[in-house]
């Protein structure tokens, strides 16, 4: 049964590399890049209290109850080359983010934001605040308590949050081919692949290919997110 799996894995022709590669790279970048953003609305979200906090929670983890293709279509209007922001970007700092990888990272990012922000805020809260506080009063700056208590603390749940978010960029779908279209080697990702192969007369291999591939890598990060779960609860006991 394993070499029957493998022998239909493997080998992978240079289309589905090709696809498989740009998932990999794109799913990198939207958590690289929404990994600063999320250490901060996780520890605001976890320290702070102010007017409108419920809102901002729930407009943060709107993505996960949103349909994808709304969030595609949203990011259209705003991102896009014509939209409210994307217009701007393109006609003085000529960045756009239109049918390429870097709106597919974009669309990835948007979505697994809130899987993100969820872990650190979590982790956050975990943490005793006594010892924030002691070291307030032997003089520390609030910053200097960040980066020398709370962070060495959370980053068990940082990497779990960004394993998730990893694991959910893979397989992002609607956002992206509302946003940024199905471009074969721009932003065709591992999804929209096996999508094409589905929608292809006699492509059912191919697609059956990325689909044990998604199943695999979806299980690995799952798998490294609870065991660095489970390494952050040591940690705090």
């Amino acid at each position: 049964m394993p070499g029957d799996v493998l022998a239909a894995v493997w080998p992978l022709s240079a289309y589905e590399v090709e696809a498989l590669q740009l998932s990999l790279k794109v799913s990198i970048v939207a958590v690289i890049c929404s990994l600063p953003a999320g250490v901060f609305f996780g520890w605001l979200l976890a320290r702070r209290q102010f007017p409108g906090k419920t809102l901002l929670d729930g407009l943060i983890h709107l993505p996960l109850v949103l349909p994808p293709v709304v969030i595609g279509y949203l990011l259209l209007l705003l991102m896009g080359r014509r939209g409210l922001v994307g217009q701007w970007l393109d006609e003085q700092l000529g960045i756009s983010f239109s049918f390429n990888w870097q709106g597919a990272a974009l669309a990835a990012a948007v979505v697994s934001f809130p899987l993100l922000v969820r872990a650190i805020r979590q982790a956050i809260e975990a943490v005793d605040q006594k010892l924030e506080l002691a070291a307030r009063t032997l003089g520390a700056s609030p910053l200097k308590v960040f980066g020398t208590i709370t962070l060495p603390l959370i980053l068990p749940g940082i990497l779990t949050g960004a394993v998730l978010a990893f694991a959910r960029s893979l397989g992002e779908f609607g956002a992206t081919i509302t946003f940024v279209s199905n471009i074969p080697g721009e932003t065709r990702t591992l999804p929209l692949a096996m999508f094409s192969f589905i929608e292809t007369p006699g492509a059912e291999t191919q697609a059956a290919r990325l689909c044990v591939i998604a199943v695999i890598l979806a299980l690995m990060s799952l798998m490294a997110s609870e065991v660095l779960s489970h390494r952050a609860r040591k940690r705090l006991l």
